[in-house]
């Protein structure tokens, strides 16, 4: 029986499982898409998105011993449904955060509504890198099909079609990007404007800032949720234990 549940689809949850993989600590792994399954391998993996009722129900049949929260950082919903579900489980949970880039730089803004007000006051062609979840918001804007280009999983594309933005203004591809690739995302689009999230060192942050500079692109960032929770390193710490017990 898997002692250790993995709420992931992120660099940080498949780096958790590899690890409890290779030291052959028995682990699941939850993901919201077929598309986050596929970059797992040798550990079981559950596919699909959960209510907290059933992340309840997963985690009291299973009696994981410990849940661990590797999901995205703006992924605030599910980090609410997963903790609720540990409560009322009394199960042990881990929230793992991911590091921060320092690279610094870029407007930071507290949320969509926020950002998209502060764009409606300018000109200029855009580069959305923020996922396909907020690009609603941005049809707000003049002309948005026309001013913005996006950068997308290759999941996300048909969400952005069907919100009107142009197919040729659309970049269906899996990151993190090369700081020259977002060079060249940029310049093709002659953009000035980088829209992301503060995703951090994961979620290539330092690059598309590199790139952002070295064009004089301004770039504006969504801020991250503030939250309480353990590094990576902490996590394996805590898992070797549980693994430890075991042995």
């Amino acid at each position: 029986m898997c002692s250790i549940l993995i709420f992931g689809g992120t660099a940080e949850g498949r780096e958790l499982a590899e690890f409890c993989a290779e030291r052959n600590i028995p682990v699941c792994v939850s993901v919201a898409t077929d598309y986050g399954a596929a970059l797992l391998s040798g550990v079981k993996v559950l596919t699909g998105r959960l209510s907290a009722a059933e992340m309840l129900k997963l985690i009291t049949e299973n009696g994981f011993e410990l849940v661990i929260d590797a999901t995205h950082p703006f992924a605030r919903e599910v980090t609410a449904n997963i903790r609720r579900a540990c409560e009322g489980a009394g199960a042990r949970l881990l929230r793992v955060l991911r590091e921060k880039d320092c690279g610094g730089g870029g407007k930071y803004f507290d949320g969509m509504d926020d950002l998209i007000g502060y764009l409606s006051e300018t000109d200029g062609n855009l580069l959305i890198t923020t996922g396909s979840k907020e690009l609603g918001g941005f049809c707000a804007l003049d002309s948005y099909s026309k001013r913005c280009a996006v950068r997308v999983l290759p999941v996300g594309e048909a969400r952005c079609l069907e919100l009107g933005f142009a197919p040729e203004r659309v970049i269906a591809a899996k990151g993190p990007f090369t700081k020259e690739q977002n060079v060249e995302h940029m310049k093709k689009f002659g953009v000035r404007y980088l829209v992301t999230k503060d995703s951090g060192k994961a979620g290539g942050l330092g690059e598309k800032l590199a790139a952002a500079k070295e064009l004089g692109v301004t770039a504006l960032i969504l801020k991250r949720p503030e939250e309480n929770g353990f590094s990576v390193d902490k996590a394996k710490q805590i898992i070797l234990e549980i693994g430890e017990a075991h042995g």
